[in-house]
């Protein structure tokens, strides 16, 4: 994947961000899972394995249903992953994610960063809603959007 920023790039814009949480929120009214973004500039190893530590240390685990979505992005090393919680891996298909990773991965190299983003969280809370549909109005997880400094 390429998006590598030059030193004055934030990755988004203050106006994509407000897009990004406004997709998040679009996204969540499809279904009761609850979908965040993270932004990490450090190096590292495995992004998934990082994905998986962000999403602990955020505690997205604590949701009634275990039902969270990290959309984890590393800006240093060009890395990206989609964690979701036990209890939609325990009930979702394997691969339930890999079209989502995909297309995001696919608009990211195409330098297409909100597109991609907003459409890979379109397409989690249209996916989501099916196994957890929207049954109760409960803002679990914030939906801003979280970042680890180098």
């Amino acid at each position: 994947m390429n998006f590598k920023l030059n030193k004055k790039d934030s990755f988004f814009s203050p106006a994509e961000e407000k897009r990004i949480i406004s997709a998040i929120k679009k996204a969540e009214k499809n279904t009761s899972g609850e979908i965040r973004v993270h932004i990490d500039e450090t190096l590292g190893s495995n992004p998934l394995d990082r994905a998986k530590k962000a999403f602990r240390q955020m505690e997205m685990h604590k949701t009634r249903d275990r039902n969270g979505v990290l959309f984890y992005i590393s800006t240093r090393d060009n890395g990206f992953a989609i964690w979701g919680d036990v209890g939609i891996n325990k009930i979702t298909p394997d691969g339930f994610w890999d079209e989502i990773k995909d297309t995001v991965i696919d608009m990211f190299s195409k330098n297409k960063r909100v597109e991609g983003l907003l459409k890979g969280i379109k397409m989690a809370g249209d996916s989501l809603k099916e196994y957890f549909p929207y049954i109760y109005d409960v803002n679990e997880l914030t939906d801003e959007i979280s970042r680890k400094k180098k």
